[in-house]
């Protein structure tokens, strides 16, 4: 970690200084919401914001369903499950939210291995194992549950408009290090690194395992936008519902260190014809050109998984938070409920000597 080479003790006691996250994506903007309800106050600064429309502002474009993951440890679950809890609150009390609750169907190739997504049966509602006259013969098995899907066109607004009147701040600045935050915040203690894909690039973080993920789905305008279908195996498809925007979200496809912002147009036929497949009785064969549009964005993943962790670097507590690919809305409730916690604990550590 880069470090400045004046140490000073800061006029400010511990708890009024900002705490400053690099980064307004769905992890930078959960955090600094979770921790104005606590007490601290917070400025976010990024090259990307709320309500912004750029590819690499993966936050703007996701899918944003949640699902259960599989193959992650209990601790990740735990995220995953807070999240829920935050989610479920805003679909019942808040519709400007843009958080909704919708019926969902799930369909596996195989049988479920052992860290399968089927531990998520402990979150979400009316859970129940499908008979197998339910779903189609070609699939192993099937699930049936009530989970959240998120409109990200209403939430990253909602959530910069609940950040403002809490009193945070957002700055629009591309930073290239995490000690270019330090020389602008010489009085700050807490720098939370929710950059996203910039981590690759930031001068003293230079995190190789990251790596942008190209995601092209299809936005077909439908009133049928209530049921939620996904496809697991060799073949992951989904239909997305998004009851605000009277549509759904058609995919998915993964394209590796692919930044190109053109639509692929056999990308979106094979989306649609894979659609149709899963729910033919939501998605047409050949739907009306006008009832279709193209979502691109750059995922922010990482391989062997997202990192989140807290180091301390001679005055300054730097904790990290980015890399959650496809992830992020579904992890991003838990994840800040997590870095609120370090905080409090880096707090602790200063005010009780």
């Amino acid at each position: 970690m880069g470090e400045s080479h004046i140490e000073h003790t800061p006029s400010l006691p511990f708890a009024q200084r900002p705490i400053v996250i690099l980064g307004a994506g769905i992890i930078g903007c959960t955090t600094a919401r979770q921790l104005l309800l606590n007490g601290f106050p917070v400025v976010l600064v990024a090259e990307y914001l709320p309500g912004d429309q750029s590819i690499f502002y993966a936050s703007a474009w996701a899918g944003a369903a949640w699902h259960a993951a599989g193959g992650i440890n209990p601790e990740q679950r735990y995220f995953q499950a807070v999240t829920h809890r935050h989610l479920l609150k805003m679909a019942q009390e808040d519709p400007t939210s843009g958080v909704c609750i919708v019926d969902t169907r799930e369909f596996l190739e195989q049988a479920p291995p052992e860290n399968s997504s089927l531990w998520g049966q402990h979150v979400v509602s009316k859970f129940r194992h499908l008979k197998k006259d339910e779903f189609p013969s070609h699939f192993n098995t099937g699930w049936a549950y009530d989970t959240l899907v998120t409109d990200p066109t209403l939430h990253m607004p909602y959530l910069g408009k609940q950040i403002t009147e809490l009193g945070g701040q957002f700055i629009r600045k591309k930073v290239n290090s995490l000690e270019d935050m330090y020389q602008m915040f010489p009085e700050s203690s807490i720098f939370i690194n929710a950059s996203g894909i910039g981590s690759k690039e930031l001068d003293d973080v230079k995190d190789d395992k990251c790596f942008p993920e190209r995601g092209q789905n299809v936005f077909y305008k439908t009133d049928k936008c209530h049921m939620m279908y996904f496809r697991n195996g060799k073949q992951y498809t989904y239909v997305i519902p998004r009851p605000m925007s009277q549509g759904v979200v058609l995919g998915g496809v993964k394209q590796q260190d692919n930044l190109s912002p053109e639509v692929d147009m056999a990308i979106a036929q094979d989306e649609i014809s894979r659609a149709h497949m899963l729910a033919p009785e939501i998605v047409p064969e050949n739907p009306p050109e006008d009832s279709i549009s193209h979502i691109i964005g750059i995922r922010p993943s990482r391989q062997g998984g997202f990192r989140l962790d807290c180091e301390k670097a001679g005055q300054r507590t730097i904790l990290s938070a980015y890399g959650f690919g496809g992830g992020g809305y579904a992890f991003s409730y838990g994840v800040a409920d997590a870095l609120s916690k370090m905080v409090e604990r880096a707090e602790r550590e200063n005010v009780i000597l």
